[in-house]
């Protein structure tokens, strides 16, 4: 399995990466058995690089993931967590669930915001103790697109504080916005970005809007999560979802056409898109959600099925990525 390491630190990340969201019951519930399955599917395939999060069905995640791993030697692999959201108890919660948040979980606790120094430190107090581990490798803000500045002035020096005492390997921010990325990589030392749907085979403003041309300047990383627009490219079809709403005609448009340039290769248009991220030398990884064993499976095999070169050339010729996009050289480059 390919592994990098992050920006400047010693934290290394393997090629793909398991986002954990699923497994704290994103969309719909699934029981113990399947998380733990998941996860035991992507360490089976040589994945050793995990990321969870609070948000992630109110702590469910965390707990999980935790639980999966507790038996692997802890220096064996990466965890990442994020910051920004504290979990408190909800008044009157527990008769409703947590759906309008994309999580099917009692609704027992509630999130609040909070890019203080001391909710930054508090919020990873209560993760570990979640995850049932001494440490986590990497500290993200989680987004923070409302809290800019606080999280500037606040939030990112409390996580550079920790990074120097030792306390986290790694720090940085995850977003599905490009702007705010680009600026904290201008104006503070974050090691890593976590860039959602922004630097995908169907659009590029991770690339225009400075976020990968700045960390590989300045010799940071770029985790790439989302590469599915939404699902959008696991079927482009009309009604579809992009970024959380109907896909507009033009968006779709561009995906069908994506999706018929790969089938004159015999490229499943998942493949491509899980691929295409690892083209550009700031991408240490892909994140790709699972819930199931088998969704794992599923995405090592897409993985290690070749991109050939004659396909990103079409793509240019058609018009579908600029000239100066970079692209994979090595087919299954991914999995090493």
């Amino acid at each position: 399995m390919r592994t990098t390491t992050l920006g400047g630190t010693g934290v290394r990340v393997t090629g793909p990466s398991f986002g954990a969201a699923g497994i704290g019951n994103l969309y719909r519930p699934i029981d113990d058995e399947s998380a733990f399955a998941a996860v035991d599917a992507a360490w089976d395939a040589g994945i050793r690089t995990f990321d969870t999060a609070p948000h992630y069905g109110l702590g469910l995640s965390e707990r999980r993931l935790g639980a999966a791993l507790r038996d692997r030697p802890r220096d064996a692999y990466t965890l990442s967590t994020k910051v920004g959201r504290l979990l408190e108890p909800n008044p009157g919660g527990g008769r409703g669930d947590d759906l309008a948040h994309g999580f099917a979980v009692s609704d027992t606790r509630r999130r609040v915001w909070d890019f203080s120094a001391d909710g930054v430190l508090r919020s990873l107090e209560v993760s570990l103790a979640r995850l049932g581990v001494d440490r986590v490798d990497v500290a993200l803000l989680h987004d923070p697109d409302d809290h800019a500045d606080q999280a500037l002035r606040e939030a990112y020096p409390a996580l550079e504080r920790l990074r120097a005492e030792g306390g986290v390997g790694a720090v940085g921010l995850g977003m599905n916005q490009s702007a705010l990325p680009a600026r904290f990589l201008r104006e503070t030392d974050v090691d890593v970005v976590l860039l959602a749907g922004r630097y995908t085979l169907l659009e590029q403003d991770g690339l225009a809007a400075g976020v990968l041309p700045e960390a590989a300047a300045r010799g940071r990383s770029v985790v790439i999560g989302g590469v599915f627009n939404s699902g959008l490219l696991t079927g482009p079809k009309p009604g579809a979802m992009y970024d959380y709403a109907p896909v507009p005609e033009p968006v779709l448009d561009r995906a069908l056409r994506l999706k018929a340039v790969a089938a004159r290769h015999g490229v499943p248009l998942r493949s491509a898109a899980l691929h295409f991220p690892y083209g550009h030398p700031a991408v240490a990884s892909v994140l790709t959600g699972a819930r199931t064993a088998e969704e794992v499976r599923d995405t090592v095999r897409l993985l290690r099925h070749p991109v050939p070169a004659a396909f990103w050339d079409e793509l240019r010729i058609e018009g579908l990525l600029a000239p100066d996009t970079p692209v994979p050289d090595d087919g299954t480059a991914p999995l090493g």
